[in-house]
Order: C-alpha cells, then sequence, then structure tokens
C-alpha cells in the first residue's frame, strides 16, 4: 500500500504535480524552493511548473488574511504554551510591516517579491492581516509578488534562457 502511494507521488506525472503543489504552499520553502524542485528533481516542464507553483503558493493567502488572528487568539486560549510563539510570528510580522505601511501596496509587493528569508507569501498575508488590510487591497500585491519571486528565482537558478524556455 505504501509502496504505491510512494510510487504515485515519484513516478507520476500527476503524482509530481501533487507534490509541487503542495512543497509551493509550505511556508518558508514556498514557490521559491518548489520550482527548481518541480524542474530540476520532478522534471515538469517549465511551462507547467510555474503557473503550479504560483497557484500553490497563493492558495494559502486569503486563509491567513481572514483567520490567522481568530487562529492565533484559539491557540493562546486552548494551547497556552505556543502564546510565546504566536507572540513571535506576531511580531515579525511587526519587523516587516514598516515597509507595507509607508508604500502600501508596492511595500506589500516587494515583501513578498524578494526571495529573501523571512519573506514570500506567508509573511505577506501575515503582515497584511496583522494590519487589517483587507483581502481585495492585499490579495493582488501578494499575487504580484509571488510572480515577481518566480521571475528573480528563475533567473539566478537557470539565468535568462529559462525565459525563452517559457
Amino acid at each position: 500500500m505504501f509502496q504505491a502511494f510512494l510510487t504515485f507521488f515519484t513516478k507520476t506525472f500527476a503524482g509530481k504535480s501533487i507534490l509541487t503543489l503542495l512543497i509551493s504552499m509550505v511556508p518558508v520553502i514556498e514557490l521559491r524552493g518548489a520550482l527548481p524542485i518541480a524542474i530540476a528533481a520532478y522534471h515538469l516542464p517549465l511551462w507547467y511548473a510555474l503557473p503550479l507553483c504560483i497557484i500553490g503558493n497563493l492558495l494559502p493567502v486569503p486563509f491567513i488574511i481572514i483567520f490567522i488572528k481568530k487562529i492565533f487568539a484559539w491557540m493562546r486560549r486552548i494551547f497556552p504554551k505556543l502564546d510565546g510563539l504566536v507572540t513571535r510570528l506576531e511580531e515579525r510580522a511587526a519587523r516587516k510591516s514598516d515597509t507595507v505601511q509607508k508604500y502600501a501596496f508596492w511595500g506589500l509587493f516587494l515583501l513578498v517579491a524578494i526571495p529573501l528569508p523571512g519573506t514570500g507569501a506567508w509573511t505577506g498575508a501575515l503582515v497584511a492581516a496583522m494590519l487589517d488590510m483587507d483581502l481585495k487591497r492585499a490579495f493582488p500585491a501578494i499575487a504580484l509578488g509571488v510572480v515577481g519571486a518566480a521571475v528573480i528565482v528563475l533567473t539566478v537558478t537557470y539565468g535568462v534562457s529559462a525565459f525563452v524556455k517559457i
């Protein structure tokens, strides 16, 4: 049973596609890790892997923006020992929020687009939620930032020639 499951995810196009989508949804890894894995390890075509990673990276964003404050409050109430973790996440969002507050749309775009540790769609969505930005304002900036991050990751990883293959 497990062998069939493993074979599906490592040997089939559908399995590799699902894994790519899931990897791009993971905080910290996001599109920045999923795109090179999809192309180099799973041998998915660039034209296919790119939108898959962008979609996967964006899937959690609306849920984070809408629900993260309620989730944090629930975590503090039900699991008081996680208060330190929640506080650190909130402080991290607060540290990143200066640029977003100063430049609004473009600040959020830059926070998401620059592929450095501590940036990305998850962080952008967390900052947007902590600043009480509504989804209609935050999502386009985050989506554009994810596309910008994809361009940067492709350029750094594969060079400008990557864009000829799309």
